[in-house]
């Protein structure tokens, strides 16, 4: 996931909180970081950020 979204600052916190989302089958994911609003679930859905 962090190679798909290299041109992002993606880290590993970030890489593995969409992990255990698409885990969990959640699309909702609670985050102060902006970034999430562009990351997508491995079936192309937008993440609903929770702030």
């Amino acid at each position: 996931m962090m190679a798909k979204y290299h041109d992002l600052p993606m880290d590993l916190a970030d890489a593995s909180l969409m992990a255990f989302a698409e885990q969990l089958g959640t699309r909702s994911v609670f985050t102060l970081d902006q970034d999430f609003r562009v990351y997508r679930l491995a079936d192309g859905a937008a993440v609903e950020v929770i702030p």
